[in-house]
């Protein structure tokens, strides 16, 4: 009997050490997550940066990311306001016209020459180097505005995804959409996953510092007060992280249609993606045979390629500097490409290289070619098929046709 007691006793205290330290554990993982707590307030915005980082903020300001997501402003808004310039025909009795009004800039709808509603450009969504959509407010939601900039076409058309007979105008933000080109956006009423609209003043624009850094609130304030520390606190640096957690930063945007299994923006620098979406593991057979567009999944792309595959290190960040716009500049991706892929090895001298003069100065175009995309595709004026962007494929390996285009347009 005495036996059974202490045996009892010790399985009893084994049991309350085990659920202690479950419990334990679970506060510190909510402690490190932050989402619980995470708020407007939370975030101290980029022009706190520039006081201590400016040289990195005015260089950053630069980049598409931080433009994704802007007022809309004379600045930001590409396309004419001219007359003969500036409208969009959805037949000959329905078009929509920008226009410059005292109180804004206005998409206007007109059938049979009346005015029938007249939208304001509230945000810009895009930088502008494939295009720009727009975003107007109705009440306390975002709507997508029907006419968008194509900057290939150096035109407006109809906004991708919108019908081509009509004007559309009830296209909902949902704080996913947000989420790739806001740093911050403070939702309410809904539900707690899909808030049902938005606080105006409790947003903050582009894909900032903060995106990739984590909110900064708390570490502005604790470096205000102690000038001296020149030791980072509470704040996330992401090239200390793991590799898979720097590549969860991008893949938040850069995944696809990533279901969320928490609230947007409740993921910052340093959490698991894997704890606040659904994330599908992408194939070869998928990237081969096309199914995967060539905007939006790069990192699913880039996940399958063999560079990414026989590296242990490789990330977006071998590539990107996020912090300087680098879009055009093939030579320097191309060195970061020679980085690992050393032109005195035996393995670099292919019978294509070897035809090539300084080849090492663009290794994109055929590695790398640019394609159409089927998300970004716009039917413009007098269009019956609609017209791609064209985006570089992060899925690198070679590409035949592409190597003998290239060659082609060498010079002689």
């Amino acid at each position: 009997m005495s036996f059974d007691f202490k045996y009892r006793y010790k399985i009893g205290v084994i049991s309350f050490i085990v659920i202690a330290v479950l419990f334990l554990s679970k506060c510190v993982n909510k402690k490190t997550d932050n989402t619980d707590s995470l708020s407007y307030t939370s975030y101290a915005g980029s022009d706190k940066c520039m006081s201590c980082h400016k040289d990195i903020y005015d260089s950053h300001i630069k980049t598409a990311h931080y433009l994704t997501g802007r007022p809309a402003t004379e600045n930001s808004v590409m396309g004419s306001f001219e007359k003969d310039h500036n409208s969009h025909s959805y037949s000959p009795e329905l078009n929509v016209s920008m226009e410059k009004r005292d109180s804004g800039m206005y998409q206007v709808v007109h059938f049979r020459g009346e005015e029938k509603m007249a939208m304001k450009f509230d945000y810009t969504i895009g930088s502008g180097v494939m295009g720009q959509s727009f975003l107007t407010w109705r009440n306390d939601k975002l709507y997508q505005m029907p006419v968008t900039y194509f900057t290939a076409a150096a035109q407006w058309s109809n906004s991708p995804g919108f019908p081509i007979n009509k004007v559309g105008i009830d296209k909902v933000i949902t704080a996913r959409c947000l989420e790739c080109h806001m740093t911050y956006a403070e939702g309410a009423g809904g539900t707690e996953l899909e808030p049902a609209s938005f606080n105006k003043n409790s947003i903050i624009f582009g894909v900032d510092c903060e995106k990739c850094h984590g909110p900064a609130a708390e570490h502005v304030s604790f470096h205000t007060k102690n000038p001296t520390d020149t030791s980072a606190k509470f704040i996330v640096n992401p090239s200390a992280l793991s590799r898979t957690k720097q590549l969860d930063v991008c893949a938040l945007c850069h995944a696809g249609n990533i279901s969320k299994t928490k609230p947007s923006f409740s993921f910052t620098a340093g959490n698991d993606l894997a704890d606040h979406f659904s994330i599908t593991e992408l194939n070869n057979t998928a990237v081969n045979t096309g199914n995967i567009d060539v905007h939006g999944n790069q990192f699913g792309l880039l996940k399958s390629s063999k560079c990414f595959l026989k590296s242990s290190t490789l990330t977006c960040n071998s590539c990107h500097n996020t912090h300087e716009n680098e879009r055009g500049y093939l030579e320097i991706f191309s060195k970061r490409c020679i980085s690992c892929h050393k032109t005195e090895e035996a393995a670099f001298k292919s019978i294509t290289h070897n035809s090539v003069t300084a080849i090492e100065k663009n290794c994109i175009d055929c590695h790398m070619p640019s394609q159409p995309s089927r998300a970004i595709a716009v039917f413009l004026e007098g269009r019956e098929t609609p017209v791609a962007s064209l985006l570089r494929t992060h899925f690198i390996g070679i590409y035949p046709d592409q190597t003998e285009k290239f060659k082609t347009q060498l010079p002689k």
